[in-house]
């Protein structure tokens, strides 16, 4: 886990190297001030951060006395840097490991609520290649990026006994997994399936990682213990604010989120919003399968994911992984 390890890493190093007066806000506002959040997303602007952005354009946040300012990210954003060096108040952690990876290191940064109760990560494949169910990708070649050779890898040869000789780089580019029909690729269910579809004409077999058991969350929000213990009202306002946002985003008029989207990311098309949410909705993404609160999290959640890893030796057994998160936040 070296490339997110060193990431991790360098977080915590800069919270260590600010002093506690620095890692707060300069100035106290004025008692009837709004409180300014920025927000660091952990991709370019889409539909998977819709209810983030729906909960900003219909005013969710202000009702709640907070200035949101959604910080859009990218290639090269670290969140967990951003959250450390003071230049965001919250950030968006995309997978469980990279908060858990947090806690292995002393980084005083927790997990406050997931907007994805079903990480949406799958694995694409070609039609007609002998490929019926996850289980016989074993030997495929299979294209990863290095990130989730150290992410939700680790649990697929765990469940699967995929080797790490079946890895192939990927580098977000479809060509090879078109080329090679023995070949397997990762995306999200909201994205890449869609997009091979639109751009080759071909319906890739698709599994959805979280229904073959896959335990982690997604779409959390991060906030350093020092909000956690400075603000706790704000980081609560957020966090209901968002859940009404992602309500409202999947079942409401998504017309004033997807133009901020779009406003942030030209590159954003409205099919690909639009298909996002759909699949969001019929993937029961934000819900699961057990329709939980939206943002909701369980001790007994964070503990299946720790048990998957820990037991393949990604943590040590003896980590207290509780420091990872929290549920003081979490709707119930």
């Amino acid at each position: 886990m070296k490339a997110l390890r060193n990431l991790v890493l360098a977080a915590a190093a800069l919270l260590t190297a600010c002093s506690p007066g620095q890692r707060e806000a300069a100035k106290a506002p004025a008692a009837d001030a709004p409180v300014t959040i920025r927000f660091a997303t952990d991709w370019r602007a889409q539909a998977e951060q819709g209810g983030f952005y729906q909960a900003l354009a219909s005013g969710e946040y202000a009702k709640r006395g907070l200035d949101v300012k959604i910080i859009q990210g990218g290639p090269g954003v670290n969140v967990p840097q951003l959250l450390a060096s003071n230049a965001v108040e919250l950030g968006m952690g995309s997978n469980s490991f990279i908060v858990m990876n947090l806690a292995q290191e002393g980084v005083p940064v927790k997990a406050v609520a997931a907007f994805m109760q079903k990480d949406p990560q799958v694995l694409m494949a070609h039609p007609g290649a002998g490929v019926e169910k996850l289980a016989d990708l074993k030997g495929h070649p299979i294209l990863l990026s290095d990130a989730s050779v150290t992410a939700f890898w680790v649990w697929l040869k765990a469940k699967y006994g995929f080797t790490d000789d079946q890895v192939r780089k990927y580098t977000f580019n479809a060509a090879p997994f078109l080329a090679d029909k023995r070949a397997a690729q990762q995306g999200y269910v909201t994205s890449e399936p869609y997009t091979i579809e639109k751009q080759a004409g071909m319906k890739p077999k698709v599994f959805l990682l979280a229904d073959e058991g896959y335990p982690g969350y997604a779409a959390m929000v991060l906030a350093t213990d020092g909000l956690i213990a400075r603000n706790p009202a704000a980081v609560k306002a957020f966090v209901e604010a968002s859940a009404k946002g992602w309500t409202d985003y999947l079942t409401g008029d998504p017309a004033a989120a997807d133009a901020l989207i779009r406003k942030d990311n030209p590159e954003m098309t409205q099919d690909v919003l639009d298909q996002a949410r759909d699949k969001m909705r019929s993937y029961g993404i934000v819900s699961g399968d057990q329709a939980a609160p939206v943002g909701a999290m369980s001790d007994a959640r964070w503990k299946a994911f720790f048990d998957v890893a820990s037991g393949q030796g990604v943590y040590p057994k003896t980590l207290d992984y509780k420091k990872a998160y929290t549920l003081q936040f979490a709707p119930k």
